[in-house]
């Protein structure tokens, strides 16, 4: 059966009280669509929201809607974090890789799914566009699927192509997609944290970077590298200078060679025009891309992913501040596994010495109530402004005194006294 082009307000009119509706995220959020359902609010009660990152100030994520709709996150972004805070929302910890799973196995059955997906060609196929991660596998359980197509959506290739046969109501919108800037203003220490990890990568590694300035950084370390790789959940800009200048090949990936792999995009405009019909680039599911199994066929993987703070035995806390979740657990352990696995391959925790604040991010221990995210066994190098921490096959007390030595000067002495107190000398 084919879909039907309708009208905002008749596509969400299948919505129902009670009902899990699963969101396309990132730069692919349906923002025309979800718009549309918060205008429906006062008809509906305990309507569960589900997606990753979502972009965007969404009216839908306001107080005033708390009766009607409820965030049920697999990560936390800026926009439903308050939302979860004021028990408007909670979070599911889960691996990037395993969401799909989640879907298909009956876990979190998904009764709606609303998309954000590239005019259909002349065979009727839509592109997912910017963001195939899960939401492939969300659209394939869900029992009612709506897409807002938007010729500003980039036409991706991989395994986002759908069919509109697949598609039960079409609403047509056009509206630019939301643009990130993560590398726009790179502090001086995000600068001295991309040579130390650009100064750790061979010619022929096989990157992931995570999100945010530092992976940014790195990146823009790179320009005298040779025939590097990318596999990676997402991609950024900081990319872009390295395809141009010809010093990413693709080469010697030993998985997809020759080809860029992702789950999902997000960026400028640059990049999105860049991706679009672009068959070097291809968007797979995050549950081929951010298995370990499949990372660690890559020759030489770097994974460079970032923390919130890091106890001394090498604790990653990377999704949430004390008792608050900040973000969440995503693909970090996906690709650290991953990476530590590869021949000749580095995972990398990469960040500041310090807060905003000052305080140091290299701790005695993590704040009460603090997940952890990258457990201390997983963790191999960690790398701030101040050097290279390598952990891998240290003890307990040559962990703690390598993390001291790259913690900033005006913790050191601090830190070194906790050492004294929990490795005494014989």
């Amino acid at each position: 059966m084919s879909p039907i082009f309708t009208t905002r307000e008749s596509a969400m009119a299948r919505i129902r009280s009670k009902d899990r509706v699963f969101v396309q995220g990132s730069a692919a959020t349906p923002a025309y669509l979800l718009d549309g359902l918060a205008q429906r609010a006062s008809e509906l009660r305990d309507v569960e929201l589900i997606s990753i990152s979502t972009f965007g100030d969404l009216e839908i994520t306001k107080p005033e809607y708390k009766d009607s709709f409820f965030f049920n996150a697999l990560f936390v972004s800026a926009n439903i974090r308050k939302a979860v805070e004021e028990g408007r929302g909670d979070y599911i910890p889960v691996f990037l890789s395993e969401i799909p799973r989640l879907f298909e196995s009956g876990l979190l059955p998904v009764d709606v799914a609303l998309l954000h997906v590239s005019p259909p060609d002349a065979h009727g196929f839509c592109s997912l566009g910017t963001s195939v991660d899960v939401a492939r596998s969300a659209l394939t359980h869900a029992k009612y699927v709506v897409a807002q197509v938007n010729p500003l959506m980039p036409r991706t290739h991989g395994d986002g192509l759908i069919h509109i046969s697949e598609i039960d109501a079409l609403v047509p919108c056009e509206e630019q997609l939301p643009e990130v800037h993560y590398g726009a203003r790179l502090s001086e220490s995000e600068l001295k944290i991309g040579k130390y990890c650009a100064d750790m990568i061979e010619d022929g590694s096989t990157l992931q970077m995570g999100i945010g300035a530092i992976p940014d950084a790195v990146l823009s370390c790179l320009n005298n590298h040779k025939d590097l790789g990318v596999h990676t959940e997402m991609f950024s800009d900081g990319l872009l200078p390295l395809i141009e200048n010809g010093v990413v090949t693709n080469k010697y990936k030993k998985r997809h060679p020759g080809k860029i792999i992702t789950a999902f995009a997000a960026g400028t405009r640059k990049l999105y025009d860049f991706v679009d019909d672009n068959p070097m680039v291809n968007f797979l599911s995050a549950a081929y891309v951010n298995d370990s199994a499949v990372i660690r066929k890559n020759p030489k993987v770097v994974a460079v992913n970032s923390a919130i703070e890091i106890d001394l035995f090498g604790q990653v806390c990377a999704d949430t501040i004390g008792t608050k979740q900040f973000s969440g657990v995503g693909g970090q352990m996906d690709f650290i596994r991953g990476a530590a696995l590869s021949d000749g391959g580095k995972p990398i925790i990469a960040m500041c010495s310090t807060t905003k604040n000052g305080d140091s991010k290299i701790v005695p221990f993590l704040k009460h109530g603090s997940a952890v995210v990258t457990t201390r066994a997983h963790v191999h190098y960690v790398v701030t402004e101040y050097g290279v921490a390598h952990l891998f096959g240290k003890n307990l007390r040559q962990r703690a005194q390598a993390l001291r030595d790259i913690a900033h000067p005006n913790h050191r002495e601090a830190i070194d006294r906790e050492i004294f107190a929990r490795f005494p000398s014989v």
